[in-house]
């Protein structure tokens, strides 16, 4: 395990130094870069929600600046499915295939052995951290998000304030995990719960997270059910394992009409890098470039720190004094417990997401046991959690969670 330097670590530190509101301009890409990403016309992005660390207001903006026409595909898509889909664009002339790709770190390295990504090193290359790139420019981290649970304080009597705090009772069938177990969302929570049982052992942290979700599906307490804010707010998924930054958006989002409250766990505290990379079948080439010079623009790393997600620059950023004081002020940190003794946040090297994705991918099935709803049927609302009443078992039969055709429609 390896830990990305102080000033890119968790932003409710105190440690930080708040500064001056200062106005950013935009850095702007070559000129000939421009023009031939102009002159191919448009750009294909996949798994990018409009809602994810203010991704709707970064592609607007793109489209704006630059004029190229954006074409949002599968922005619910996992990172595995993004793979697949960049597989089946070799060899084929469909033009809707995506030209660059966001996916957890594991599955930019397993893109790169596999000759998916071609390589380019943006203009800010420097101040991307060494920790969170491929040397040679295949790919490169962007942001990152903790895994913390979302709890709906106005269903839930006592919130989970640690992992093993979810296999109780009184959580039968409200635990919602928040992506399919090949998202990298979902095998990063698996790993976060294995590390917090493990005290620390990340050689043993995947076959111990899918044991400890396996105990959680026994117990009927892990809902079979990919969960959002909708079912987070109506009961189906009380508590929610998500990354922080969608737990705060949804927090504000929700205001005043249910209470949510945002746990970071006190251990198994995993920051999930992101990262972007080119499809090396890219069909237009320039315009990814153009893109990943905006992405790593100071203007958008600071739009994406607006939306709550922990940019990959924020340390070169914080030392240029380039942060706008409201942006650190105005970014809640997760509620706690109130008491001491959380550790800080772990971030797995390369080889060891790529340990546990294998070990989590190919476990799942066979170990969890558990098959998941990518949309879940509504069923009647359950009411209030407590100790004296849990909701009953659904009765629905649900069905897998496929895997998206790798055939782009």
């Amino acid at each position: 395990m390896r830990r990305l330097p102080a000033a890119t670590g968790f932003l409710a530190t105190s440690a930080f130094v708040l500064f001056a509101t200062t106005i950013i301009a935009a850095a702007a890409p070559p000129d000939e870069l421009v023009a031939a990403a102009q002159k191919e016309g448009r750009l294909a992005v996949i798994a990018l929600p409009r809602d994810w660390c203010n991704y709707g207001r970064i592609i607007d903006g793109f489209k704006a600046r630059y004029g190229l026409a954006v074409d949002e595909l599968q922005p619910e898509a996992s990172s595995e499915t993004e793979l697949d889909i960049v597989r089946a664009s070799r060899g084929n002339d469909d033009p809707m295939v995506p030209d660059v790709i966001d996916v957890g770190l594991s599955f930019a390295e397993a893109a790169r052995s596999e000759g998916l990504l071609q390589p380019y090193k943006v203009s800010k290359w420097d101040s991307i951290p060494e920790a969170a790139k491929d040397p040679n420019g295949y790919w490169y981290g962007d942001y990152y998000g903790l895994l913390v649970f979302e709890v709906n304080a106005d269903r839930v009597a006592r919130l989970p304030v640690d992992w093993p705090d979810l296999a109780s009772p009184e959580f039968r069938n409200a635990i919602g995990i928040a992506g399919a177990p090949g998202s990298n969302q979902t095998i990063q929570t698996v790993l976060a719960a294995g590390l917090s049982a493990t005290n620390g052992r990340i050689e043993e942290a995947a076959q111990r997270g899918l044991e400890f979700f396996a105990e959680l599906n026994r117990r009927g307490n892990l809902a079979p059910m990919i969960g959002n804010a909708e079912t987070l707010a109506d009961g189906r998924t009380p508590v929610l394992i998500r990354w922080d930054h969608l737990a705060l958006g949804d927090r504000d989002a929700l205001a005043g009409k249910t209470r949510i409250t945002v746990v970071r766990p006190r251990t198994g505290i995993v920051a999930g890098v992101y990262a972007q990379a080119i499809s090396a079948y890219a069909r237009r080439p320039n315009a990814a470039r153009l893109w990943m010079e905006h992405l790593y623009s100071d203007e958008v790393q600071l739009i994406m720190l607006a939306g709550r997600c922990h940019p990959i620059r924020l340390g070169a950023l914080l030392r240029e004094r380039k942060v706008p004081v409201n942006l650190l002020q105005d970014l809640p940190s997760p509620e706690s417990d109130g008491k001491s003794g959380r550790a800080e946040p772990v971030f797995p090297t390369i080889e060891e997401q790529q340990r546990a994705r294998d070990i989590i991918l190919k476990g799942w099935d066979g170990i969890v046991g558990i098959t998941i709803e990518c949309q879940p049927p509504r069923e009647p609302d359950p009411g209030p959690i407590s100790r004296q009443r849990a909701p009953a078992q659904p009765t629905v039969a649900f069905q897998q969670c496929a895997r998206p055709s790798p055939t782009v429609q």
